[in-house]
């Protein structure tokens, strides 16, 4: 990256200092012990119960913003006047079709052919190629972006990106990528189902037999590690007072010994040669449970069962979920009050539905504590989110389906940018996911320092001035297509306020406004007219480059600068 300059360097550190000092004031405002707030800002107590509050343009924001990858200007308004029901129901329901799977973009390039994939096609169900998994990785994970970036107005893609962090597999440990397509669409396929269901799935999955070496467990040498992350990661948690013992995660690991994987039926399978038929016998944490060996075809599916259902007979599991569904969609700190009010009353949603997750989805996301005015604002955006969000607030137009390499192109150059700016789509730092959903007490701060900060904004300031152009198409931000959909773009006052309502959910002070349209659009003048009149001129001459210049230049200006303040950070 080139060097910073001390100007550009110090911009940045004031945006961090104010995003820190922002996290800081948010932390203090749920602090019991705080007394230098105002009384009406010290920690929240609202619970579960039904929103009831009016459900406006700032709630239909903050709702958009938790539950989708960025908003646009016409998702505002597909959802305008949506009562919160109307919303809601929209977002949490999704096609039970699957999207149209990875194809083969690397074959266009003649020293890369395929012989059992055609350039366009799908190799998800190909034969494997180890000379050609590198590429068919790239395909995934350029893929996967597009379809952040096409998303539909529903919740499935931010449900997937939980999913593939809570059962966190890394597809340079696979390295099978016709395995790591099937657990990513087991997971989009399931990412408002019956979690026990998907933990059960997830135990046989190719991807995670390869990934925590489940394929390696026998009875003649156990392999604990996919049995203890069961545990410690995917199901119980790892902070309890009274915790699962070693002797737990040996007898797990014994209960999967047997579960091999196929590589040309693209599956996994049983062996009961290599299955410990022996009982099994687990602590008091699980109430000295002892599951019965069995031996036989059925045996790994009958045990399987069985550890599931002594694993959910811990309510912790509901709790454990209902925490990190908390940490994605409302905030990260879970005091006292939260615990009381809203995680346990949350689970015992979960437990009474028979662990569906979309019951428990919906009460949150309709709740008083969701729409608390502490708790909107209050996220620092993921890569994800910041990057799709920034091609959605800004109507990004990506290139069509007609062209497969054209495509696949400018998705890839979108998925690497998320990665240089800390999220790697199927490739976690680890099997605990990425840190910044975890690791207490920074959480999503961590997504935010001196190297992806700065990487962040010049990511909008390239598509703002430059744009990315290959195979004949430029990914650019179009300004003047993008106001001119707004209500009143002639108008500076409204046009700012379009954009404010797409771009920030912390709102802007009256006096900054002020300053932002004076010195953007009004190119330090004081009556609006000298914007009004600039436009006007444009509209009549479209054609003129001198005049459609002046107009662009202030909106490149403006945009550039809008992005990069701190506020445009949060969501």
């Amino acid at each position: 990256m080139k060097q910073l300059s001390r100007r550009k360097f110090f911009e940045e550190s004031i945006a961090l200092k104010k995003l820190n000092e922002h996290s800081t004031i948010k932390a203090a405002y749920k602090d019991p012990s705080n007394t230098q707030l105002p009384r009406h800002l010290l920690k929240t107590s609202t619970g579960i119960a039904p929103y009831s509050g009016t459900f406006g343009e700032e709630e239909l924001r903050h709702l958009l913003k938790r539950t989708l990858f960025g908003i646009s200007y016409s998702d505002l308004t597909y959802f305008k006047n949506k009562s919160l029901t109307e919303v809601l129901n929209s977002l949490l329901t999704i096609p039970d079709n699957l999207p149209e799977p990875p194809l083969n973009h690397y074959s266009y390039n003649p020293a890369l052919p395929d012989p059992d994939v055609p350039a366009g096609s799908t190799w998800v169900n190909a034969p494997v190629s180890p000379t050609l998994e590198g590429q068919r990785r790239v395909s995934f994970k350029g893929w996967w972006a597009g379809l952040q970036f096409n998303r539909q107005p529903n919740i499935r893609e931010k449900m997937t990106l939980f999913w593939h962090n809570h059962f966190a597999t890394e597809s340079a440990i696979v390295l099978d990528s016709r395995f790591v397509y099937k657990h990513h669409s087991l997971l989009r396929q399931n990412c408002l189902g019956n979690f026990k269901e998907l933990v059960r799935q997830v135990c046989i999955d190719p991807a995670m037999l390869v990934y925590l070496n489940g394929k390696d467990n026998t009875k003649t040498a156990p392999d604990e590690n996919f049995a203890r992350e069961l545990q410690e990661l995917f199901t119980v948690g790892k902070d309890l007072p009274n915790h699962y013992t070693e002797e737990d995660v040996r007898a797990a690991a014994k209960v999967l010994t047997g579960w091999r994987i196929n590589r040309n039926g693209i599956s996994s399978s049983f062996d009961p040669n290599a299955h410990d038929t022996g009982n099994k016998q687990f602590s008091a944490f699980y109430n000295n449970t002892v599951i019965q060996g069995r031996s036989g075809s059925t045996a790994g599916t009958d045990e399987l069962n069985d550890l599931m259902t002594m694993l959910f007979n811990q309510q912790e599991v509901s709790k454990y979920i209902c925490r990190k569904l908390y940490r994605y969609f409302v905030y990260y700190v879970i005091d006292e009050s939260v615990e009381k009010n809203v995680i346990e009353p949350l689970a015992t949603v979960f437990r009474n539905n028979n662990y569906q997750i979309k019951p428990v989805l919906e009460t949150l996301l309709k709740s008083e504590h969701f729409f608390d005015p502490l708790n909107r604002a209050c996220m620092i955006k993921s890569p994800s989110d910041y990057l799709v969000g920034l091609a959605r607030n800004f109507q990004l137009a990506l290139p069509g389906s007609g062209n497969i390499q054209q495509q696949y192109t400018h998705f890839i150059y979108a998925q690497q940018v998320m990665a240089a700016i800390g999220q790697d789509l199927g490739d976690p730092p680890s099997v605990a996911g990425w840190p910044s959903y975890y690791e207490d007490p920074q959480f999503y701060e961590l997504w935010i320092n001196s190297d992806t900060l700065p990487k962040r904004n010049q990511s909008a300031e390239g598509l703002l001035y430059t744009g990315f152009n290959r195979q004949n198409f430029l990914l650019k931000i179009d300004t003047l297509q993008l106001v001119s959909g707004f209500s009143n773009p002639s108008n500076p006052n409204e046009l700012l306020n379009d954009a404010l309502k797409i771009l920030f959910q912390m709102p802007l002070s009256a006096s900054h406004i002020q300053t932002v349209k004076k010195s953007f659009l009004l190119g330090g003048q004081e009556e609006d007219h000298y914007w009004t009149d600039a436009w006007a001129a444009w509209q009549g001459n479209p054609g003129n480059v001198i005049l459609k210049n002046a107009v662009e230049s202030k909106l490149k200006d403006l945009f550039k600068y809008l992005t990069g303040l701190a506020e445009y950070q949060l969501c």
